[in-house]
């Protein structure tokens, strides 16, 4: 049995042109597998709590030595962690905004990448923990910036790439949906080529 992970992070909730087409390709993924699992993310509309001092406390705290605060940040770390383990398939979607991902988007990747678990330093250099996985990046930008001279501004994707990358995620597949923000043709264009992506790239991974 196949297990998807689908992480939507938007605010712009039925708006959102990431979410819709990670959403088509988790309609063809499921189509192609009908007896998928399904476990959703929804950061927007669920936010989790920022990573804040117990937290981080609770790292450097044994297990038995943890105060109830720091046990349940623990829990929800180990939670989310769990299910990104448990997954086949993860699907991310993300919408950038100033330049960058969500912080909801942030604070998922804050619980999940957490030395010990996702990630470990062997000689002295860091060595992913999540392999044998596919991940399919799907990632909305108002203007453009796969070329032209707001590429130096795209603090999203090489991000992305990169912390995936470092817990071990490196068959990554990206569906990029930019220039949306230049009216509302353009944007309709942009889901559209995106759409026919993430159909051929459902359909490859399901192969």
């Amino acid at each position: 049995m196949t297990n998807i992970l689908f992480v939507t992070s938007s605010p712009r909730g039925g708006a959102s042109h990431s979410s819709k087409v990670a959403e088509r390709v988790l309609a063809d993924l499921v189509a192609h597998n009908p007896s998928a699992t399904v476990v959703r993310r929804d950061l927007a509309a669920d936010p989790l709590p920022h990573v804040d001092e117990a937290y981080l406390g609770a790292l450097f705290t044994p297990a038995e030595a943890r105060t109830e605060t720091q046990a349940a940040a623990v829990a929800l770390s180990d939670t989310l962690i769990d299910e990104l383990f448990a997954a086949d398939i993860i699907v991310i979607a993300s919408a950038m905004i100033n330049f960058t991902i969500t912080s909801t988007l942030k604070t998922w990747l804050d619980y999940i990448a957490r030395a010990g678990r996702t990630f470990a330093y062997v000689d002295n250099a860091p060595v992913g923990l999540v392999t044998g996985k596919r991940v399919v990046l799907v990632e909305s930008k108002g203007g453009i910036y796969s070329e032209g001279p707001m590429k130096p501004a795209d603090f999203q994707l090489p991000y992305l790439r990169f912390i995936l990358a470092f817990i071990g995620l490196k068959d990554v597949e990206e569906i990029t949906v930019e220039g949306v923000a230049f009216g509302a043709e353009q944007a309709a264009s942009a889901v559209a080529a995106a759409e026919i992506k993430a159909s051929e790239t459902a359909r490859a991974i399901a192969a």
